[in-house]
């Protein structure tokens, strides 16, 4: 299986912006600093161990960013989620958007479908969080995890998935790469 190559443009106050093979574009985020505290950007990929009760040590470069508390979540994409606290209030803030109130449909069904599975989590003197067993379950997180970062949070998976979802993403990136050479 080919290399994901990713390139990750960075702008304060602006976006996170990642291209694959070929320029295509692979995802954006944004990452927007709080004033007299900016935002981390986590980036990289490391593989760390899960003990028996569940626990992952995190990239010590992370450590600092996470120190006043972190939130967890299951993703659609199969992994887990791992946001700062401030950073995950930002991304409710994104995700409401407009919807803010309860009143309206938009509103409640966007906080039903990223609210109720998180998890607030802090981390222990040796830099690890404890990630809940349905969280484990949900992503098939057993003895081992691959930690991502992706701009303003991170993703924690199972190597396996994560070894399909870098030949999926490299497949995607190959058509476009292709569809764009015509």
């Amino acid at each position: 299986m080919g290399e994901l190559v990713l390139s990750v443009e960075y702008a304060w106050g602006d976006v996170v912006v990642f291209r694959g093979l070929g320029g295509a574009k692979w995802g954006v985020s944004p990452c927007t600093p709080q004033a007299g505290n900016p935002q981390v950007t986590f980036y990289g990929t490391f593989e760390h161990s899960v003990d028996d009760r569940g626990r992952l040590a995190i990239p010590a470069r992370y450590r600092h960013s996470l120190a006043d508390g972190a939130v967890l979540r299951s993703s659609p994409d199969g992994c887990v989620e791992l946001y700062s606290s401030e950073g995950f209030e930002a991304e409710v803030q994104l995700r409401l958007g407009e919807e803010r109130s309860t009143r309206g449909a938009g509103g409640r069904r966007i906080r039903r479908a990223f609210l109720p599975g998180a998890f607030d989590v802090e981390l222990d003197r040796q830099g690890r969080v404890l990630l809940p067993q349905g969280l484990r379950g949900d992503a098939a997180l057993d003895d081992r995890a691959v930690i991502v970062g992706c701009g303003d949070y991170v993703e924690i998976w199972n190597p396996d998935r994560w070894n399909e979802a870098l030949g999926t993403a490299a497949d995607e990136d190959a058509a476009a790469a292709a569809g764009g050479a015509s």
